[in-house]
C-alpha cells in the first residue's frame, strides 16, 4: 500500500509538472507568429485555463459515471491517444493567422498539445477521487497542494534552469520523453483499480458534493487577478516568458498554502494585509502615465497578487466539500479560474475602449471579498466598502485619462492605441503623440519650422539618422521599416527614394495615415506591409534595402524572434552589399547590446552603438541605437566615429537564435 501511495504522488507531481513547464514552451514558440505581442501570453492562458476546465470536466464525467474497470480502458484510451500525437512543434506560417489572432493561438495548441494536456489537466482530480476510494480515512486534499507544489517548481525550473540551458529541440525532446513516462505510470494506476469498489454512485457524489455559488465567485476572482495583473505587466515591460511566469507561480502558491490549511490560521491579520494590496495596486493605477522602475513595479504587483489570491483561494479551501464532491468542486473551481482569465483575456479587449483590465478587476474582487466577509461583522463590511468605493473611482479615473486629451482612442488584439494631442511645450503649437498602452512610439509637432521634421527617438543625431543621412550619398536609398508607429521614418525620405513598412497591427497603419502628415508628405515612395515583419520578409524575393531599421515594439522591448541569429541572416538576404542594419534598442526595463553584439559577431558583422542626448526644447529624447554592418567606411565616417561607440559583447549572454533564448541576464533594475 504504501508503494503504491507512492506511485499515486509521484505520477501527480510529474503530470502537474509537465503541465505547467508545456505552458511557457508552447507560449514562446507562439510568439513569433503574432508578433511578440504581450497578448500572446493572456491568450495562452485562457487557452491552458479552458483546458484545465476540459480536463476536470472529464475527470468528473468519467469518475461519476463509469465503474472502476470502464474508468481504466476509457482513461488508459486517451494516454494512448495523447501518445500518439506527441510532438510539440508550434511553425504555423502567415497563412495560419486568421481574422482575429486570439483563435490562431487557441486553433494552433488544440491541435498541437490538445489531447496530451486534457490528459494531464484531468489527472489531479481524477487520482484524487480514486486515491479517495482506495485510502480511506487518508485525506486526498494533499495530493492537490502536491501537484500544486510540482507546478510551482516547474514554473521557477524553466527561467533558471530550462531556458538559459536547452534549446527549444532539447526541451520539447526531453518533455516528449516526461510524457511517456508518465502515461506508463498513470496507465498502471488505472489499470491496478479497475477492481476498486465503487464508494459512492453518481446520484451519491452529486449529493455530497452540492456547489456553492462562492466556489465559483473566488475561483473567478482569482483567474481575473493572474490574467489582469499578468497582462499589465507584459504589455508595459516586455512580452518575454520570463515576467510571464512569476504570476502564475505565485498564484499556484497561494493554492499550495490554501490547500494545506495555511490561511485560516491566520485570516483575521491577514485580511488587513489584502486591504493594503488592493489599495497599493489602485494607488499605482491611478494615474496612467507613471512609470515605475521594475525593482519597485514587480514586487508590488506580484506581492500584492499574492496576497489577494491567498484571501481567495483560503475562502475557498474553508468551503470545500466532503471527500466525494471532490470532482464537482474541482470542476467549479476550474469553472471559475477559466471564466476569469476568459473574461479579462478575450472579453474586455472586445468589449472596453482602452485596458482598465486591472483595475475592473479590482472592483470585481473588492466586491467579492465583501460578500466573503459578509459574516464578520460591520466593521469588515464597512472597511470593504470603502475598498470596492476606493477601486471604483480608480478605474472612473483611468476612464477620464485615457479620454483626456485623446483624439482616437481604440483597442485591438495587439493593445489600446491612443492618438494625444495637446499644445505644450508651446513652440510645438499643437503636439501629437501616438501611445501603445503607456508607451510613446511617436509624435508630431505641427508649428511651421517642425513640421514633417524627425522627433522623439529619430533625432538627425541618433543612429537612425545618421544612418539614413550617411548611408547612401547623394543617391537614391531603398529602406525596410520594421515597425511603423507614426511613420517617423518617411520623414528622411527623399524624391526617388523607397521606404517599405513592415507593421502588424491595422489599426497602427489607420493612425499613422489619418492622424500623422509624415507618410502623405514624405517624397518618397512610401508602402505599408501588413503582417509579422519576418514572415513577410521570408516570403518575399531579395528587397536590396540600403537600410533596414528594426524599430518594432511589443511593450517597451522588440519582440525576442527579431533579435535571434536567423533574423538577422534574414534581414542580410534583403541587404544590399555595403548595406546597414539599425536596431532601435531604446528600453527601461532591458538591456538589449549584448544580444545584438552577439548576433552581429556571429555574422561577422560590426556593431556600432549610438546614443543620442534629449533636446526638450527640440522635440527630441534620449534613445538608443545600434549599427550592423560589414561596411567599414560607413562606420569610419566623422559623424558616426564621433557620436558612436563599439557594442559590447556580455560573458553570460549566449547567442539567441530561434531556438534559444533567455532575457534573465538582461534586465536592468534601475531604469533610467
Amino acid at each position: 500500500m504504501t508503494l503504491l501511495r507512492c506511485l499515486y504522488s509521484l505520477t501527480i507531481f510529474l503530470s502537474a509538472f509537465l503541465l505547467l513547464v508545456v505552458e511557457p514552451m508552447a507560449a514562446k514558440q507562439l510568439l513569433p507568429t503574432l508578433g511578440g505581442s504581450s497578448a500572446v501570453w493572456t491568450t495562452c492562458l485562457v487557452f491552458f485555463a479552458v483546458a484545465l476546465l476540459l480536463g476536470y470536466l472529464y475527470a468528473h464525467w468519467i469518475s461519476s459515471l463509469f465503474d472502476p474497470k470502464q474508468q481504466a480502458v476509457i482513461h488508459i484510451l486517451i494516454l494512448t491517444m495523447a501518445l500518439l500525437t506527441l510532438g510539440i512543434r508550434i511553425q504555423p506560417g502567415p497563412a495560419a493567422v486568421s481574422y482575429h489572432p486570439a483563435l490562431t493561438v487557441f486553433r494552433v495548441l488544440a491541435t498541437v498539445i490538445g489531447l496530451p494536456y486534457l490528459a494531464l489537466s484531468s489527472t489531479t482530480p481524477l487520482l484524487t477521487a480514486w486515491y479517495a476510494g482506495s485510502f480511506e480515512g487518508r485525506s486526498p486534499y494533499r495530493l492537490f497542494a502536491l501537484s500544486n507544489f510540482a507546478s510551482l517548481l516547474a514554473l521557477a525550473s524553466y527561467p533558471l534552469f530550462i531556458e538559459p540551458h536547452l534549446t527549444m529541440k532539447q526541451q520539447t525532446g526531453w518533455w516528449s520523453g516526461g510524457f511517456l513516462v508518465f502515461a506508463v505510470l498513470c496507465g498502471a494506476i488505472a489499470w491496478q483499480g479497475r477492481r476498486r469498489l465503487l464508494t459512492a454512485g453518481p446520484e451519491k457524489a452529486a449529493l455530497a458534493g452540492r456547489p456553492e455559488p462562492f466556489w465559483f465567485l473566488l475561483a473567478l476572482g482569482g483567474g481575473m487577478m493572474l490574467t489582469a495583473v499578468t497582462s499589465h505587466m507584459s504589455a508595459n515591460i516586455a512580452a518575454i516568458p520570463l515576467l510571464w511566469l512569476p504570476p502564475l507561480a505565485l498564484y499556484l502558491l497561494t493554492f499550495i498554502l490554501a490547500f494545506q490549511g495555511a490561511w485560516r490560521p491566520i485570516r483575521q491579520s491577514m485580511l488587513r494585509w489584502v486591504l493594503v494590496a488592493v489599495a497599493s495596486m489602485a494607488y499605482a493605477l491611478r494615474d496612467i502615465r507613471t512609470i515605475l522602475p521594475i525593482a519597485v513595479s514587480l514586487p508590488l504587483f506580484l506581492i500584492a497578487l499574492f496576497l489577494c489570491c491567498f484571501f481567495l483561494h483560503g475562502e475557498l479551501y474553508a468551503r470545500r466539500p466532503a471527500a466525494t464532491g471532490m470532482t464537482r468542486f474541482y470542476l467549479v473551481v476550474a469553472t471559475g479560474g477559466a471564466a476569469g482569465t476568459l473574461l479579462v483575456g478575450v472579453i474586455f479587449p472586445l468589449v472596453l475602449r482602452a485596458n482598465y483590465d486591472l483595475a475592473c478587476t479590482l472592483v470585481v474582487v473588492s466586491l467579492i471579498a465583501l460578500a466573503a466577509t459578509w459574516q464578520d461583522g460591520w466593521g469588515l463590511r464597512m472597511i470593504w466598502m470603502a475598498g470596492a468605493a476606493a477601486a471604483i473611482v480608480v478605474l472612473s479615473t483611468q476612464v477620464h485619462q485615457y479620454d483626456d486629451d485623446a483624439v482616437a482612442l481604440m483597442r485591438n488584439f495587439y493593445g489600446t492605441l491612443r492618438v494625444r494631442e495637446s499644445h505644450l511645450p508651446p513652440q510645438s503649437d499643437t503636439d501629437r503623440q501616438l501611445l501603445n498602452g503607456t508607451i510613446e512610439h511617436g509624435a508630431e509637432w505641427f508649428a511651421p519650422q517642425f513640421l514633417d521634421q524627425p522627433l522623439t527617438y529619430y533625432a538627425p543625431d541618433s543612429g537612425l539618422g545618421l544612418a539614413m543621412r550617411l548611408c547612401c550619398g547623394a543617391g537614391a536609398k531603398r529602406v525596410g521599416v520594421i515597425g511603423l508607429g507614426t511613420g517617423t521614418v518617411a520623414a528622411y525620405g527623399n524624391p526617388g527614394d523607397a521606404i517599405l513598412f513592415y507593421e502588424i497591427n491595422p489599426l497602427v497603419e489607420r493612425l499613422a495615415r489619418h492622424w500623422f502628415t509624415f507618410l502623405h508628405d514624405s517624397p518618397a515612395r512610401i508602402e505599408v506591409i501588413l503582417g509579422d515583419a519576418r514572415l513577410s520578409l521570408a516570403a518575399e524575393k531579395p528587397q536590396h534595402f540600403n537600410v533596414i531599421v528594426v524599430d518594432a515594439f511589443s511593450g517597451d522591448a522588440i519582440p525576442v524572434h527579431l533579435l535571434t541569429r536567423e533574423a538577422l541572416a534574414l534581414y542580410r538576404r534583403h541587404l544590399q552589399p555595403g548595406g546597414v542594419i539599425v536596431f532601435h534598442v531604446s528600453n527601461q526595463y532591458i538591456n538589449l547590446e549584448p544580444v545584438v553584439a552577439a548576433i552581429a559577431e556571429d555574422a561577422g558583422m560590426k556593431a556600432e552603438s549610438v546614443h543620442s542626448r534629449g533636446d526638450e526644447q527640440n522635440g527630441y529624447y534620449y534613445a538608443d541605437w545600434i549599427l550592423v554592418t560589414a561596411n567599414e567606411t560607413l562606420l569610419s565616417q566623422p559623424e558616426i566615429v564621433n557620436n558612436g561607440f563599439p557594442t559590447l559583447l556580455q560573458a553570460n549572454v549566449r547567442l539567441w537564435t530561434d531556438n534559444y533564448s533567455s532575457v534573465f541576464p538582461l534586465l536592468k533594475w534601475h531604469s533610467k
